[in-house]
């Protein structure tokens, strides 16, 4: 929704303005659907010879959750440190190999079943149980298991990345594509000299808009998608940090309460839930 808004507080300030001072909007509109093919057409065929489809999909993916609100709400963090809470407690009272069922077939648990938010999550489930399954294994100490944790939250974050990067790129070419267009429309008018100066002054007039529209895009559009995007990045990676601090301090002997209370700090302050709530909602559940 911002997103929408954004662009429209850019067009009426950008055409509004240019409108206001007196300028021909008709000589705009004229070039618009030329330049938009030359510029968007080179963006688009840069973009695939440069990224491979995995990058591709993941960018065009990125996209559409940019036109969305965050799923990662104070709420589901709640319910994501409750399924924690459930689980190592149950570990606790009856011991590691009690939750070997649930680690093994989430999906028939009752505990992930009960929270529902992040239990149908297929990532934070595998993330859960494979971390869980290490544990009941007993082969490893928190130390290797705190190696392999950070080894997979980084390659999360590069493969997400990958996408964010790919729209930066385009972010950076358009405006090039821009002049291209222009030098373009330049020479169109060069080889056209003989023609009256009202007919040159609309040449030159739409090869210009080229140059305009290669910025506009790359600064007003692109290049807040991608930001934007990277900002989702750093918000998902964060739910991956909040189950290994509170799985590791498990593992190094705190109780499920103090546990979950590891988790809760590495929140951003703006989603985590204060120890009062949590505590409320753990008891509830």
């Amino acid at each position: 929704m911002f997103v929408i808004v954004g662009w429209l507080i850019v067009m009426v300030c950008v055409f509004g303005v240019y409108i206001f001072h007196g300028g021909n909007i008709m000589v705009v509109l004229k070039a618009l659907p030329f330049e938009m093919i030359t510029i968007g057409g080179a963006t688009m065929g840069a973009f695939v010879a440069n990224n491979q489809m995995k990058v591709i999909k993941a960018s065009m993916k990125g996209l559409g959750t940019c036109f969305k609100g965050s799923k990662y709400t104070k709420a589901r963090y709640m319910d994501l440190l409750a399924l924690l809470f459930d689980i190592l407690q149950k570990a606790r009272k009856e011991g590691l190999m009690a939750i070997e069922k649930d680690v093994e077939e989430p999906h028939s648990s009752e505990i992930f079943k009960k929270h529902g938010a992040v239990g149908s999550d297929h990532h934070v489930v595998e993330f859960i149980t494979d971390y869980l399954r290490m544990m009941v294994s007993g082969n490893l100490n928190a130390h290797e298991i705190e190696s392999l944790m950070d080894s997979e939250i980084d390659t999360h974050h590069a493969e997400e990345h990958a996408a964010v990067a790919a729209l930066q790129r385009i972010a950076g070419g358009l405006p090039a594509f821009g002049i291209v267009a222009a030098v373009l429309g330049v020479v169109n008018t060069m080889g056209s000299v003989g023609q009256p100066p009202a007919v040159l002054g609309g040449m030159i007039a739409s090869a210009l808009v080229g140059t305009f529209l290669g910025i506009l895009l790359a600064y007003a559009f692109a290049e807040p998608l991608a930001g934007l995007l990277e900002q989702k990045v750093e918000e998902a990676g964060k739910e991956f940090q909040c189950i290994k601090t509170t799985l590791l301090a498990s593992m190094q002997g705190y109780n499920p309460a103090t546990a979950i209370e590891f988790g809760r700090k590495v929140l951003f302050s703006t989603d985590r839930p204060t120890f009062g709530e949590l505590e409320a909602f753990v008891k509830k559940k």
